[in-house]
């Protein structure tokens, strides 16, 4: 039996504190969070306990943290469980400041545990797919990446000013699926092209972020990619790539709720995409905190690792630096 902690009650950190309490050989102890009354819902709903962070980590029966806090707080509290001997899966970003996420990844090493960073779009089943079939080789060498990833509306400007900009919070998970994609064989970006507008919400701006965005990589093979965002797709949440290989193509399409087609007079209709992430990728948090304790219990690597989140930071802030430059950036 592996016992864990969640740190955050928040939106996300009630995901995986939910999924952890239905997880097979996992307890899931105590729930940290400074707003107390969150966590003290949340503990109670799941029969844990509210705990105190210092005290959480000083007891040696813990064996892991799931972080689920705000960006501002992961590196700290990476450091700070690395220290005291837990295994540690946190959410993006590792840091806003990459010199601070190679910081904490050099910690976590000489500390000796295991720590696993939470892209989960690399355990959508959807995507999952479109990999095994690229490593089966039914398209070819893969060339070319198409990324579509638009949220049905733009979080609160409070949010916006401390989530690092639209290329930290919301792209970095792209980055992080051109790599996936493109970059299984070791090929790395090498040039990257950006741009943004304020085109949904004049606050944004205010804020001194995009609500649009375009951007461009090129790797070191030559191979490229195109990823466009917006924070306003007033259909739902649009989720969708495709792959072209030097022999055929592989797409993956949005969720919706059914998959019911009614064909009338006036037309096609369908259901919308699903309403946001925590529904789109439901599956997918669920499929990656298991991973996270089976490659506990087995001893295999982490798909996604502290390297896997620098990475991805790297990527997102050249592109940060070529949209306010208007200049593209050799990496």
């Amino acid at each position: 039996m592996k016992h864990v902690a969640v740190f955050g009650a928040g939106r996300i950190g009630r995901i995986h504190a939910g999924n952890l309490a239905r997880l097979p050989g996992v307890k899931l102890d105590f729930v940290c969070d400074p707003m107390g009354d969150s966590a003290a819902q949340l503990a109670q709903q799941l029969g844990a306990q509210v705990g105190d962070i210092d005290a959480v980590l000083a007891n040696p029966a813990i064996d892991a943290v799931v972080i689920g806090s705000p960006t501002s707080t992961h590196s700290d509290l990476i450091t700070r469980a690395a220290a005291a001997g837990k295994h540690i899966f946190c959410e993006k970003p590792v840091d806003l400041s990459v010199p601070r996420a190679i910081e904490c990844g050099q910690k976590v090493a000489a500390a000796g545990v295991a720590c696993m960073i939470g892209f989960q779009r690399r355990f959508d089943p959807t995507f999952n797919e479109v990999r095994r079939r690229l490593d089966a080789g039914e398209i070819g060498n893969p060339e070319m990446l198409v990324i579509t990833s638009r949220d049905p509306g733009a979080p609160p400007v409070a949010y916006i000013q401390q989530s690092g900009g639209i290329f930290r919070d919301m792209l970095i998970h792209d980055f992080d699926v051109f790599r996936w994609i493109l970059c299984a064989d070791g090929d790395e970006a090498a040039w990257l092209s950006a741009t943004g507008s304020v085109l949904t919400d004049p606050a944004v701006g205010e804020a001194g972020d995009f609500d649009c965005t375009a951007v461009t990589l090129r790797t070191k093979k030559g191979r490229l990619c195109q990823i466009n965002t917006t924070r306003r797709a007033a259909y739902g949440y649009d989720q969708r790539f495709e792959v072209l290989g030097a022999t055929g193509l592989l797409q993956a399409g949005n969720h919706t709720p059914t998959e019911v087609r009614q064909w009338n007079a006036s037309g096609i209709h369908a259901d919308k995409p699903e309403d946001f992430f925590l529904q789109r990728y439901a599956a997918a948090y669920r499929l990656e905190i298991e991973h996270f304790f089976e490659c506990l219990q087995s001893g295999a690597p982490f798909r996604t690792t502290v390297q896997d989140g620098v990475k991805a930071q790297i990527l997102a802030d050249a592109a940060a630096e070529s949209a306010r430059t208007g200049r593209p950036v050799e990496l």
